[in-house]
């Protein structure tokens, strides 16, 4: 029932019912609502005609009235009078003073001097009403308008001549109408068509537009496709691997937008770090069952701890990567050994011809997996003692080396990137490498999610998920991990992860 009343289709409804109520508003307003008579009147042309007409700064003579000095100032006005509302105006309709006046037309400041009358092409009948009998007269400025029956659409013009003033003084027309108005309208170019439809339809058009872009675009954007089965509710936190961080944090957006009810806390400090809480709080639980979270690893958790089960997500690649003073692209095993056992201090003894800088080992912490993959594929040994905190000089001078550990990948980055000779390592992470940093091969081969397969590349491992005993099927823990199988194929790969639940993961998740 609660999937009735979702925020879409609550604005389906509201605007199925607004497009209706707008319909049947206008048309009760159309039906019950007296429709108004309306006059309207507009000037179309206004125009010197006189024996002097400016133009610009440069007069020109016309010559139309060189013999009548008192019309050097004459002007022709072309006044369009229409019944442009709804219904018919008889001579009954009008209510203007006196049996005969309808309507008068006023021109300030200047004076009528002759008229022509035209009418629309189907209103010959019109005609007949502009006689001085039937009380069509000028006096001045004021033109006396008869009472004029005037058809829906029927018009009819006057082409005033006048003198007296320059073009543009003010038009007006005046008079009453029952039931209706006297109004000036909107100048119309010559050109000007009429509109298609009238107010109540264009009305009735606008509202049943937006109804149907509006469900349009519910239809559209909506996304009818039903929730993942793997869906559960609750609270998940992940703790663990920073090699897989940016891989759960794209899984978790989506889970929650997808999953209802459903919420995951990331909590990552390194795969060491991460095995070790969840043991801690697995046995804090007791008899209370499999706690609510999952610890990402890069590699196995210590034999000690056997009250973790795991699940093979993924082969994750590292890399070394090395300040841009050192014109390194390949290292070898041996070469990096003897780098990290400090046989080796300056650059120039392990590159030909190359820099004299010393070697600075920037490193991650002991609770970090990707440091504790390096050891055991690239090293086959530990690395050796801290000897400088600050990463630039050594705290004692008889160290063999001088190596710093910082707390996660982004921060050994950075700091590789800064310091002229510093090498260090980081998981693939889809290539990204800030700039004055370069990656380096081993052996001749680099790392490479397509390639990993058929490659000898040693800096790898499997990327493994704890969980703390048997979770049960329906908890959150299981819904994330099938869903992280299910869905995580591409965000894996962007990220520098061969997915377990491939056909070429499969086979060397199982070999390793």
């Amino acid at each position: 029932m609660d999937s009735l009343f979702t925020p879409e289709n609550v604005i389906a409804a509201l605007t199925a019912v607004l497009g209706v109520a707008t319909s049947a508003g206008v048309l009760w307003y159309e039906r019950r609502v007296p429709r108004r008579k309306r006059i309207g009147y507009r000037v179309q042309m206004d125009t010197p005609i006189g024996s002097e007409v400016s133009q610009g700064r440069a007069n020109v003579r016309l010559g139309l009235f060189d013999e009548t000095p008192d019309m050097a100032d004459a002007t022709l006005v072309l006044l369009r009078v229409e019944n442009d509302g709804s219904q018919s105006i008889g001579d009954e309709d009008y209510t203007g003073r006196g049996e005969l006046n309808g309507l008068t037309a006023e021109f300030t400041g200047r004076t009528v001097r002759g008229i022509a009358v035209t009418h629309s092409p189907d209103a010959e009948h019109l005609m007949d009403h502009f006689t001085p009998a039937a009380g069509f007269r000028h006096d001045g400025s004021v033109i006396r308008l008869p009472r004029v029956p005037l058809n829906r659409n029927e018009h009819f013009k006057l082409l005033v001549l006048l003198t007296g003033s320059r073009v543009g003084g003010p038009v007006k027309v005046t008079g009453g109408i029952r039931d209706g108005v006297v109004a000036r309208n909107k100048a119309a170019r010559p050109d000007e068509k009429p509109p298609l439809f009238g107010p109540a339809s264009r009305i009735i058009t606008v509202a049943l537009t937006t109804c149907v872009v509006t469900l349009a675009g519910i239809i559209v954007v909506r996304d009818d496709s039903p929730p993942p089965m793997d869906c559960a509710r609750g609270t998940l936190t992940v703790t663990g691997s920073t090699a897989f961080e940016p891989v759960v944090e794209e899984l978790k957006e989506k889970y929650e937008d997808e999953c209802e009810g459903a919420r995951i806390r990331l909590d990552i400090h390194g795969s060491n770090a991460g095995v070790r809480k969840l043991d801690a709080t697995g046995a804090k639980a007791g008899s209370a069952g499999s706690p609510s979270m999952i610890a990402l690893s890069d590699g196995p958790r210590p034999a000690a701890l056997t009250e973790l089960n795991g699940k093979r997500v993924a082969i994750s690649l590292f890399s070394l990567v090395v300040n841009d003073t050192v014109p390194v692209k390949d290292l070898s095993l041996d070469q990096i050994r003897r780098i990290y056992r400090g046989d080796v201090s300056n650059w120039n003894e392990i590159v030909a011809d190359g820099p004299d800088l010393d070697i600075r080992l920037v490193s991650r912490d002991a609770n970090s997996g990707t440091r504790e993959v390096f050891q055991r594929r690239v090293l086959n040994a530990n690395e050796p003692a801290t000897s400088s905190r600050d990463c630039v000089t050594k705290d004692y001078a008889d160290a063999p080396v001088l190596r710093c550990e910082l707390d996660g990948t982004d921060q050994v980055l950075a700091e590789v990137a800064e310091l002229d000779g510093a090498i260090g390592y980081t998981e693939l992470r889809g290539g990204a490498v800030p700039d004055g940093a370069h990656r380096t091969a081993i052996d001749g081969t680099t790392p490479s999610v397509d390639t990993v397969a058929t490659s000898s590349y040693p800096y790898r491992e499997i990327e493994y998920a704890y969980t703390y005993g048997s979770p049960p099927a329906d908890s959150l823990v299981a819904g994330f991990l099938n869903y992280l199988d299910e869905y995580g194929e591409e965000i894996m790969r962007t990220n520098g992860h061969l997915p377990c639940a491939t056909p070429k993961g499969m086979r060397l998740c199982g070999e390793d």
